[in-house]
């Protein structure tokens, strides 16, 4: 039933995006703007919205809203099917298995799928399209005696004209740019993409986004420059367009931009991350610029933006219950996480962490490394010692004085929907470093599906990368602290090791042992709980549904009873830019109102839940986990599920994987290559799978962009 269902909402997403694609592509024509759009405010047009905002909801703001409800169900519906994802059989060739495989593999685009040419190429011709329509239509109307009765000559009537038109293609990119950069998006989902995995959509917008209004910003004060009107720079108008507002918009999107390079974000963070808040003032001058119905067309996206904003901001308000850490002597930790039974997500999903004590400003993403499969009240994170924010944390957790409790908190998880790992005959996992992480929640999430009777699981090679020795002891990572099956006969393991940087094992420093730390519980500490509890798709719908519904109640009532009296008097004109303020504030209430109650309603049960897991938690164990991974041949294993994972790793010193010969070598008609890692690797690996000489290889890369 769930998969007819399913099937019905991917048709009707389908339906309305092939009309939204048509619309954006006669958007530019007279045929258009004269007759489609014309005859829609005339049927629309009420005193309630007027006639061109209220088209401009319709035509524009509805049908993004409305995919966006239908994915909520959609992927509410797939976790029933999720949950019995281990009962399916592998093997299964995926249907555009095909366009999924790497097609540019080096490039400033780095890896680029069939799929994603496809549609970039799609893109760049509606950008081409309307950019050529919008000059031609202008261009044809002007001569010389048009320019002369506006006083300009024809080049200076022009380059007015196409000052103008590039400011409507910087606005047809950030129409879409907002859609990658919500965590919880539901619309993402409907096309097998996650967040994490669209960021760089994102930035390739977000560069569009500011080469066209940078360059429709420079281009008016040269036109205003050389018709000796600088005057305009100050102008805001009550009833056009504000020049100033625009100004300050620009300037706030210039100085996020600049902060966007790449030297700037790796060596100072910080200064991107708070710069990046800019988007802010960005967004509210730009609303202010120009008049509401033109940024009708650009708001569904930022309006489902807003929504996961405030629900992340209503989560991270909430101390979280840590329950024990693992410190590694490379200077790497695991943190576990009490969880309440409810909450599920998928391997490679990532969480947003923040610890008050270190700084109450900075939220740093992380995979999860656990699997709500095989530990259902426990979730784990791994966190590198890498920048500043986590050498502090680390030397925190290492420190020797005693920590009885660390304040933290979160904002997750996010990840994939659903994941199909479990299609492939072997899975090939190829990691670098820290790259290790996302597969430690995949082999996880295998090894409990081994235990079970009905389910065929991959065979696993795990080809990790390590510059030292001591980096081994992230392997202990592959089994969790407890909670964990005394075997696991079906799990297919193969692992081969490499340190890059010596070439014989280390001795074993007995000072630097895998060193546990436990915390003690807090009355005001919570387990990590779904914000919007087990049914969160559904009351994400409904948020979304209720706050425009909310939005348009007030947003009509405020332009028949305020708004219309003013334009229909002749001695009036209602500000454009208050008008657009107006509706600012309209949207921010309308999500608050109806986010918060959501949250409230599903805190209580979170509450229960809570109670719970409390209940299940038993006393504080003491002793510290030992390393099998670390000298490994030299010391008495302590469990049979660690002697069952060291049996098949093989360690290999002061040389690099041969991932060519290792890739064609696997067998099986479906073979599931994972790569997470330098972009060396990740390259090297779809350039493999990508060359055609091997069918079998299905490349997927798992690149952290945040």
């Amino acid at each position: 039933m769930e998969s007819v269902m399913r099937t019905g909402i991917k048709m009707a997403v389908v339906t309305v995006l092939l009309g939204s694609a048509v619309l954006w592509v006669i958007q530019p024509t007279d045929r258009y703007r004269y007759i489609w759009l014309t005859s829609i405010q005339m049927h629309v047009n009420s005193t309630f919205f007027g006639g061109q905002q209220g088209a401009i909801l319709l035509v524009y703001f509805f049908p993004v809203l409305f995919v966006a409800v239908l994915g909520c169900v959609y992927v509410h519906l797939g976790k029933t099917s999720n949950q019995n994802n281990f009962e399916k059989s592998n093997g299964k060739k995926h249907v555009l298995a095909t366009l999924k495989k790497p097609m540019i593999v080096k490039g400033p685009l780095g890896i680029v799928s069939g799929t994603e040419v496809f549609f970039l190429l799609m893109f760049v011709a509606l950008l081409s399209w309307s950019l050529y329509t919008y000059l031609h239509k202008h261009f044809v109307t002007i001569t010389p005696q048009s320019a002369a009765m506006t006083g300009q000559t024809v080049w200076q009537d022009k380059f007015g004209i196409s000052v103008i038109v590039l400011a409507l293609m910087g606005n047809i990119c950030l129409t879409f740019l907002f859609f990658p950069v919500a965590r919880g998006s539901s619309v993402l989902p409907l096309f097998g993409l996650t967040s994490e995995g669209s960021i760089k959509y994102h930035i390739w917008l977000g560069h569009l986004v500011m080469i066209f209004f940078t360059t429709h910003g420079v281009g008016y004060i040269i036109y205003w420059a050389v018709m000796h009107q600088s005057s305009e720079m100050l102008k805001w108008a009550k009833a056009d367009y504000s020049n100033v507002a625009g100004e300050i918009s620009l300037l706030a999107g210039l100085c996020l931009w600049i902060a966007t390079i790449p030297r700037i974000r790796r060596k100072m963070f910080e200064l991107f991350f708070y710069a990046h808040h800019l988007y802010i003032v960005f967004i509210f001058f730009f609303l202010l610029h120009v008049p509401i119905n033109f940024t009708c067309i650009m708001l569904p996206g930022f309006y489902l933006f807003l929504i996961d904003r405030y629900l992340r901001f209503l989560q991270s308000r909430t101390n979280v219950r840590l329950v024990s850490a693992r410190i590694l002597p490379c200077e790497t930790s695991e943190l576990n996480f009490s969880k309440n039974p409810s909450l599920s997500y998928s391997p490679t999903s990532i969480m947003f962490v923040n610890v008050p004590s270190i700084s109450k400003l900075q939220w740093h993403p992380f995979t999860i490394t656990s699997s709500s499969n095989l530990e259902p009240e426990k979730l784990s994170v791994m966190i590198r010692g890498e920048g500043t924010w986590s050498k502090k944390l680390h030397q925190l957790l290492s420190s020797p004085s005693s920590i009885d409790r660390l304040q933290v908190s979160v904002e997750g998880p996010y990840g994939p929907a659903s994941t199909h790992f479990l299609r492939h005959d072997t899975l090939v996992m190829v990691s670098g470093g820290s790259g290790i992480t996302p597969f430690v929640s995949i082999t996880r999430d295998i090894i409990h599906a081994s235990t079970l009777q009905n389910c065929k699981t991959p065979k696993i090679h795990l080809i990790c990368s390590f510059k030292n020795s001591s980096d081994l002891t992230m392997l202990d990572l592959l089994l969790p602290m407890s909670g964990i099956p005394s075997s696991f006969p079906n799990l297919q393991l193969k692992i081969d090791a490499y340190v890059t940087r010596e070439k014989e094992p280390a001795a074993i420093d007995n000072s630097k042992l895998i060193r546990a730390v436990w915390f003690k519980p807090h009355q005001t500490d919570a387990p990590i709980s779904a914000i919007l509890g087990p049914n969160s798709w559904l009351w994400l719908a409904a948020i979304i549904s209720s706050s425009f519904i909310i939005f348009l109640i007030i947003i009509g009532l405020i332009t028949r009873y305020y708004i219309y009296p003013i334009d229909h008097n002749t001695n009036k004109i209602f500000s454009y830019s208050f008008r657009s303020f107006l509706n600012i504030i309209v949207i921010c209430v309308s999500i608050v109102v109806t986010a918060s109650a959501a949250v409230l309603w599903n805190k209580k049960q979170n509450a229960r839940g809570a109670i719970q897991v409390q209940n299940i938690e038993g006393p504080t164990p003491t002793g510290s986990p030992v390393p099998w991974s670390y000298n490994g041949g030299d010391r008495e294993m302590e469990s049979l599920p660690h002697q069952s994972i060291l049996d098949n790793t093989v360690v290999h010193y002061g040389e690099r994987p041969d991932l060519k010969r290792m890739l064609f070598e696997c067998k099986g008609a479906s073979v599931g290559v994972l790569v997470c890692g330098p972009k060396k690797m990740r390259h090297e690996a779809a350039a493999i799978c990508s060359a055609g000489l091997a069918d079998n290889l299905h490349f997927e890369s798992i690149s952290f962009s945040w």
